[in-house]
């Protein structure tokens, strides 16, 4: 029973590890064109970070000047929502990409009204998908019908299919952004766009790596040394990239390092599948020690059968069949029970995995295969390496090689289940020191509300809705930031100083933004609207900014800069202490912050307002303000708000998922172990009987016994964790290398896997060894 359970809990982990990497995988196979599409990443070296960003001069000369390169596909915007006005109905309609021409030539989906060949040639075509379609004129035979959506008149030229299969891409409608393509023909450091490259049947991404890096990015360095006045050379070193990176399109989802569609986790998938491997390998520790322990105790039959002529192959087959039969009948149960956990799985992954993928049988039944060799294979061929006589006498338990071959295996166990006691500890403490540690703002009953609706003018929007809002009952505070904490939305510029020159985050705002949202002011003053200059050039920066470009304080307000999103120059007036915008496995990096006014890019681009709430009806004041917006703001446009806390929250999300999962993990682990080491030690123990009788006639007490048969396993269970802890040291430091903000390794991890494993054994073993001592004495000694 033990050996099944542990088997049935190994092989269920393992399914289902593998069928989330599996599901991961699986994304965009679908694309009959898959092996040629490529996606476009730049490293930067000063940054030690990676871009998925690229300008649109720089994609249309690669494909002019490199002969492996088809084409290329731009991507301005996706996940857009807006109101879409047709003759039949009015409705918001989201999940909108902005897209060059050639997006069918890319993504083939199929057409089901009109027709992909020249679906995007124009300013006005839009396409849409069936259930757009379907949504806005009540048929899918939509072709040649008109929308009219951002104040302007489109007409449907295509109506399409979403894949079925897994895929990050399917969009609900999709339209060229003209007046940004025509804007930035020309512009080589304007990096609005995301980009995939087709590449020729049997191109080398390899070698069209090397000649972008030749004719494009020289290219690009060359244009703007000669408008900067720095040489190639020098301009390469301030602005980069450094290296470019081509993530086939398939490998997206796991392996991108960056993307418009999120950044791959590829190594939190090793993480989980090689956790689930150690459990499946701890439970075919059990099996194996076990039918050892087993096998040894049948040493005299085993004897018999070689007497009588049995061959080591005939010997071998015996346990291949009866592993065989047990594993087998493990991998039935961890069948039933997958399907049976499968919903809570893809509860917890956001999935809709379902068990009918022939790869998860095959690969889980080859391990199956794997553990039940092992299990036959290890016993049979020691047992079969002894003379006859020898195992007649029974001494096989007794010969050195078998008790090194249990207290190996023994071990081994050991160390997985401290590594899992340690591994949970560290993993929890960090998650701890994450949601504890101080983010230097405060974003407490803040609502960020998103406009909906494109306005000419949004910036006197949002002052229009600023006063309006502010008469609301049970509004504190009324704002606007562009660069928000946990929204995952950025714009970053080149700041240069003289021959310096560091890439920082915009955050254009109203006045009082940073006073709003809690933020400490260290030096200097905040911005004031009482002094024009504070519309016109003057900034309040981070510490990162100030560090980043090697000032002390007095230096940065002596200076003046040129950022990258206006041609004047700007002052600094006040340093504030840093906070997170991003998640806290990332350095705080350099903001600038200055009001929305300044530059007439930033003026259009203000794109929401934030209400910081009273705490005395905040449901009351919520209510009311959704009220103002659906029937005065922005009628007839979905109410899109939430809490800037709640928002940045969710960036822990992944790492309190792993928290859980190598807490339920370590219950598994300790669980299969514990019943592992209470079989084994109830076999062991079970072979020393006659010694217990022996010492017990002898006058031992029960102490003595009790701890004469414990001790083994203790000493077993001590080398155990000082093997494991190198070990974990090693891969713990590791991953806490992928946090910015991170605990010192600590002490005590170590020492409660050292008490716990120690404490455990002791009582697991202890339990059947005080039963020894209670043996009936004439039963074990009456052939003496």
């Amino acid at each position: 029973m033990i050996n099944i359970f542990g088997l049935t809990v190994g092989l269920t982990g393992f399914m289902m590890i593998l069928m989330h990497w599996n599901d991961e995988e699986s994304y965009e196979k679908w694309n009959p064109k898959k092996d040629q599409i490529y996606a476009f990443q730049a490293y930067y070296a000063k940054e030690k970070s990676y871009g998925g960003n690229i300008s649109y001069p720089m994609a249309f000369n690669a494909v002019k000047r490199i002969p492996e390169i088809e084409d290329f596909i731009l991507f301005n915007s996706s996940g857009i929502g807006l109101k879409m006005t047709t003759k039949y109905t009015t409705a918001f309609q989201e999940d909108g990409y902005a897209v060059s021409e050639s997006f069918f030539n890319f993504f083939p989906f199929k057409i089901i009204s009109g027709s992909a060949k020249n679906a995007l040639k124009t300013e006005t075509s839009v396409a849409v998908s069936k259930q757009t379609a379907k949504k806005l004129f009540g048929t899918v035979n939509a072709a040649g019908e008109s929308i009219k959506f951002d104040n302007k008149n489109y007409i449907v030229t295509a109506v399409y299919e979403l894949p079925e299969e897994n895929s990050q891409i399917k969009p609900e409608f999709i339209f060229i952004p003209a007046e940004q393509l025509k804007a930035d023909k020309e512009q080589w450091g304007n990096y609005n766009f995301g980009c995939f490259f087709m590449l020729k049947k049997g191109a080398d991404p390899a070698v069209v790596k090397e000649k972008f890096k030749k004719d494009i990015i020289e290219l690009r360095a060359a244009l703007g040394a000669k408008e900067s006045g720095m040489s190639v050379q020098q301009y390469m070193n301030l602005y980069g990239p450094d290296d470019l990176l081509l993530t086939p399109l398939e490998g997206l989802k796991l392996h991108a390092k960056s993307s418009w569609f999120g950044t791959g986790d590829f190594k939190t998938i090793m993480i989980l599948f090689t956790l689930s491997v150690l459990i499946l390998v701890l439970s075919a520790i059990n099996f194996i020690n076990l039918k050892t322990a087993e096998a040894s105790q049948r040493a005299k039959e085993v004897g018999v059968r070689k007497a009588l002529g049995g061959t080591r192959f005939s010997l071998m087959m015996q346990f291949f069949l009866e592993a065989f039969m047990i594993c087998l009948l493990s991998y039935f149960l961890a069948l039933a029970l997958t399907e049976l956990l499968l919903p809570s799985f893809n509860k917890f992954f956001d999935k809709e995995i379902k068990l009918n993928d022939w790869h998860i049988y095959a690969y889980s039944l080859a391990m199956v295969m794997i553990v039940t060799l092992l299990s036959g294979l290890i016993p049979a061929f020691y047992l079969s390496s002894f003379k006859a006589i020898e195992t007649l006498k029974g001494n096989f338990s007794r010969s050195r090689h078998g008790v090194w071959l249990r207290n190996g295996i023994l071990t081994l166990q050991l160390v997985i289940s401290s590594f899992f006691i340690i591994g949970g500890l560290i993993v929890h403490s960090q998650v701890q020191y994450m949601m504890n540690k101080d983010l230097g703002f405060n974003g407490k009953q803040i609502m960020m509300i998103t406009f909906s609706e494109n306005d000419p003018k949004p910036w006197l929007k949002y002052e229009r809705l600023k006063t309006e809002l502010s008469k609301i009952e049970g509004v504190e505070a009324v704002s606007y930031g562009e660069a928000v904490a946990g929204s995952g939305r950025s714009s970053n510029s080149n700041i240069d100083y003289q021959q310096q020159s560091i890439n920082a985050e915009n955050g254009s705002m109203d006045y009082d933004y940073l006073q709003f949202i809690g933020v400490k002011l260290l030096k200097g003053r905040w911005l004031n609207p009482a002094l024009a200059s504070d519309t016109i050039s003057n900034a309040i920066v981070n510490e990162a900014f100030v560090k980043k470009l090697g000032w002390t304080d007095e230096q940065a307000f002596q200076r003046s800069f040129k950022p990258g999103f206006d041609h004047k120059k700007y002052k600094i007036v006040g340093i504030v202490k840093d906070f997170n915008l991003k998640s806290l496995k990332y350095k705080v990096e350099p903001v600038i912050f200055f009001h929305y006014r300044q530059t007439e890019w930033k003026r259009f681009n203000v794109y929401n307002i934030q209400v910081k709430i009273k705490p005395d009806d905040i449901d009351g004041t919520i209510n009311r303000i959704k009220k103002y917006w659906g029937t005065s703001a922005e009628p007839g446009y979905p109410f899109d708000y939430y809490f800037i806390n709640q928002k940045f929250a969710k960036t822990f999300e992944q790492y309190q998922k792993q928290q859980t999962l190598f807490t339920i993990l370590n219950a598994m682990v300790l669980m299969v172990a514990l019943l592992g080491l209470f079989a084994l030690s109830s076999l062991m123990i079970e072979q020393k009987l006659k010694d217990v009788a022996i010492r017990k006639t002898l006058g031992a007490s029960d102490h003595i016994l009790v701890f004469g048969l414990t001790r083994q396993f203790l000493w077993i269970t001590v080398t155990a964790v000082f093997i494991s802890i190198p070990i974990c040291y090693y891969l713990m430091n590791e991953w806490l290398k992928d946090f910015a903000y991170r605990i010192d390794m600590p002490v005590w991890p170590f020492l409660v896997s050292f008490c716990v494993l120690l404490g455990l054994t002791f009582a697991v073993v202890s339990i059947k060894a005080y039963k020894a001592t209670k043996v009936n004495l004439v039963k074990y000694l009456k052939y003496e």
